[in-house]
């Protein structure tokens, strides 16, 4: 059981960087969170709001460069 005990305390670089980053930079985790919650998390849409979306969608030719014939 020597082995588990050696790799509780090992630590990579990568996370004692982000231990010294968040120690230096108070609120940091705050901001992550406001930033992700302005571009990621929001409100599920209706179903009747899906719909108006998908029938506004213009559809694309595969290649657009091509010619029509």
């Amino acid at each position: 059981m020597i082995f588990k005990k050696q790799h509780s305390m090992y630590e990579s670089e990568h996370t004692k960087f982000i231990k010294e980053l968040k120690g230096q930079l108070p609120g940091m985790e705050e901001r992550q969170q406001a930033g992700r919650a302005l571009l990621w998390d929001k409100a599920p849409l209706s179903l009747d709001e899906q719909a108006r979306i998908k029938e506004s969608r213009l559809r694309q030719n595969a290649y657009p460069y091509q010619a029509k014939v």
